[in-house]
């Protein structure tokens, strides 16, 4: 049986913002379905995500793991760039 603290979160979610040095941040969205009206609510919180590389940009769809505190905000660390945003290869040529 693997310990608990060897477990990490993972989530995915949109980058909101890239204009940190070596920072995004990442919307999550969640939806829950209401207890007493049934009605499915969407909720969303940002996080700052540490990206070493400077290679995420505003629009990215990305997966972010949970990692050891990096400043007095970051907790997450970029994991993979699942789709970029639409315009941003040829930006990058």
């Amino acid at each position: 049986m693997e310990s608990q603290s060897g477990i990490k979160k993972v989530m995915t979610g949109d980058v909101v913002s890239d204009k940190m040095n070596k920072t995004v941040v990442v919307r999550v969205e969640r939806k829950y379905k209401h207890p007493k009206f049934k009605k499915v609510v969407r909720r969303s919180r940002r996080y700052k995500v540490h990206d070493e590389k400077n290679e995420c940009r505003t629009g990215d769809f990305i997966s972010i793991c949970e990692t050891r505190p990096l400043s007095k905000d970051k907790r997450w660390r970029l994991r993979e760039i699942i789709t970029k945003a639409a315009g941003t290869a040829s930006e990058s040529a």
